[in-house]
């Protein structure tokens, strides 16, 4: 979707300018013609809006859509129609292009389209939450439909911000250490440098090689940021790919000790999706489907897609999951058992109970381990750099260096 300035007038002639998302400036043209307005002109907002370039994406942020539907799902229980529960959030609403993707919405809910069409036609709404209207829908309960996903989605709120600010601390570390062997590199090391070429004196080896790096560093740094910049740039698009985030991914699982996290936290994401679509009335088969399309890792949703092959075919669950060799075992063992007992959805989210505990704990335990890492290795390196910088003032003072 693209924003786009669009200028019109009413049945009286009331001349109206407003910012509406639309996939192209025909479907907004056509859809407030069908809606009784006369429009003068339809302008895309910025240079890469609308059908030239590449068209701008945003996102609503986790949080404000949470709260949205909170206040969605009271309305609603309270006896509102749906047109008027968004007009009323529309005006409640702060942020600009949410505001005005919920217009449109509400515009194409006017119209005749389904809820969960208007907001799968914005492209800025997961899918999962599409699919979920869609269920509601269907079974002519959209509340308690709801009510399941904004659980589903403070419960993947509030474990990845448990993670984030598991990461913040090292994160910072890591940062500090780049930032401080920059200038250590390229600002001390070349002033020493100096220093001994203005004393001519014989350095030791490894006094010599600091110096080396530095001052060839400083040098070629604007080159190497250059150099970095493209490399990075390339390699993001590559990631992009469908290709290149599946290598990512398998990258990711051998990562030592972090890998086995990162596996955990995926499953619990699916387990915990697969379940809410699951309860809300949804078959397995798109149930899967639509899980496997929102999930983040490549790999994840490949080995989802494979298996929603063989659930299609007529195998298990649990066994087409096991037959793509991503998925723990543990995992599997209590799907198998939530199929046999009849209660699928319930041993799903004991599943993403178990792993995501599982992960806190395990996540917990690696970053006690990490920061000391870290912390060793900037002693390590600032204490290499000082000392061969400072090696031959001692043996200057020690009447050693001629």
């Amino acid at each position: 979707m693209a924003e786009y300035t669009i200028k019109m007038a009413d049945e009286r002639g009331n001349v109206l300018e407003q910012i509406e998302n639309g996939a192209s400036e025909a479907e907004l043209r056509d859809r407030f013609a069908q809606q009784g307005y006369f429009v003068y002109s339809i302008k895309s907002k910025g240079l890469l809006s609308g059908d030239i370039g590449l068209p701008r994406r945003r996102k609503v942020k986790q949080d404000q859509f949470v709260i949205f539907n909170q206040q969605f799902v009271t309305l609603i229980h309270a006896g509102l129609p749906i047109i008027q529960s968004l007009e009323l959030l529309i005006k409640r609403q702060r942020n600009p292009f949410f505001r005005s993707v919920l217009q449109n919405v509400r515009d194409r809910v006017r119209g005749g389209e389904l809820l969960s069409e208007a907001f799968e036609a914005q492209q800025v709404f997961p899918k999962v939450y599409t699919t979920t209207l869609l269920a509601g829908e269907k079974s002519g309960n959209l509340e308690e439909v709801l009510g399941r996903y904004i659980s589903f989605q403070r419960l993947a709120v509030s474990f990845r911000k448990k993670l984030i600010a598991s990461l913040v601390y090292p994160a910072l570390l890591v940062v500090v250490l780049i930032v401080m062997l920059t200038f250590l590199i390229t600002f001390v090391v070349p002033q020493f440098a100096n220093l001994y070429s203005a004393l001519g004196a014989n350095l030791p080896p490894m006094t010599a090689l600091m110096l080396t790096i530095g001052v060839n560093a400083k040098e070629y740094f604007p080159y190497g940021l250059a150099v970095l910049a493209i490399v990075g740039f390339f390699a993001w698009r590559w990631m992009k790919s469908d290709r290149g985030s599946t290598q990512m991914d398998r990258i990711k699982l051998k990562t030592p000790l972090l890998g086995d996290i990162w596996l955990k936290y995926q499953v619990a994401v699916f387990s915990r999706m697969l379940s809410t679509l699951l309860s809300g009335g949804l078959p397995l088969v798109p149930s899967l489907e639509t899980a496997g399309q929102s999930m983040q890792s490549r790999l994840i949703a490949h080995g989802i897609q494979d298996s929603t092959i063989g659930v299609r075919e007529g195998q298990p669950l649990a066994r087409s999951l096991e037959a793509t060799e991503v998925f723990p075992q543990m995992s599997v063992e209590m799907i198998e058992v939530g199929e046999s007992t009849g209660a699928l959805p319930a041993m799903l989210n004991s599943v993403a109970d178990f792993y995501q505990e599982d992960v806190e704990n395990a996540l917990a335990t690696a970053m006690a381990l990490i920061e000391p890492v870290i912390l060793i290795v900037m002693g390590v390196v600032v204490a290499f750099v000082l000392i061969s910088l400072y090696l031959p003032i001692f043996s200057l003072g020690a009447g050693t260096v001629h």
